[in-house]
């Protein structure tokens, strides 16, 4: 199984360059990838905007769109792009064109996967550690549940400081962590929170964070952050290499 997931944040020439290199090595088997657009409300109009954006990989990306069968174009797929935007707006598409199981099928048997910001946390048991606002409200929070934890995409620390006149404060506000701890109130998963321009380049069972930092957040456990370069477990915990 190979899965390249991103927490999107890509506003910067060197986030664009690790995302570029990252999705072109992990296709570089692929004629063409199936890029899902449906974390978005136009799907034509999103996809022709990824592959735009997307040029400088090299990658033949296709929306799904644009077949006849979605689920037919997944079970024709070389690799599938799962866009970033709402997830309950993805996971609502996802479960209406019945891509659940076919995905995952696809995957475990060795298609290569891509997601990034929604499309990251939807390679999870579940979606439940999204950021987003539930615009619609979809079938199930169930998702294609390829790794053994969950993702939270554009994770931050906290650490947000606001201009009052001439000085900055601190924010103080609500944080990420908090949100994951209130999750593992009434869920048992460890929880990757991946920080903007991150991707987790994941093997089978392994992983490594690629880009900067990553936290792991385990049930009644202190929060650890790793850096560039680590690589963990199914379990979230680091591996000795």
């Amino acid at each position: 199984m190979r899965l390249l997931l991103g927490s999107g944040g890509l506003r910067s020439e060197a986030r664009r360059a690790i995302y570029f290199e990252e999705m072109k090595n992990h296709f570089k088997d692929c004629d063409e990838v199936v890029f899902i657009p449906y974390a978005g409300n136009d799907h034509a109009d999103y996809t022709s905007k990824i592959i735009e954006f997307s040029l400088p990989s090299g990658v033949n990306l296709r929306g799904i769109e644009t077949f006849d069968d979605p689920f037919d174009a997944i079970t024709q797929a070389q690799g599938i792009y799962v866009g970033g935007g709402n997830t309950f707006l993805l996971t609502k598409g996802l479960h209406e064109n019945n891509l659940i199981e076919i995905v995952r099928k696809r995957v475990l048997d060795g298609m290569p996967y891509m997601g990034v910001s929604a499309g990251a946390n939807v390679a999870c048991p579940t979606m439940q550690t999204t950021n987003d606002m539930p615009i619609v409200f979809p079938p199930s929070f169930e998702t294609f549940d390829l790794l053994p934890f969950q993702i939270n995409a554009h994770y931050h620390d906290g650490n947000i400081w606001l201009k009052e006149g001439e000085t900055f404060a601190q924010h103080y506000g609500e944080t990420r962590a908090q949100r994951i701890q209130e999750f593992h109130e009434h869920n048992g998963q460890p929880v990757l929170g991946l920080w903007e321009g991150v991707f987790l380049r994941w093997n089978d069972d392994s992983g490594v964070i690629v880009g900067g930092n990553a936290t792991v957040f385990q049930p009644q456990s202190k929060a650890v952050t790793y850096g560039e370069g680590t690589v963990l477990d199914s379990n979230l915990i680091k591996r000795l290499c």
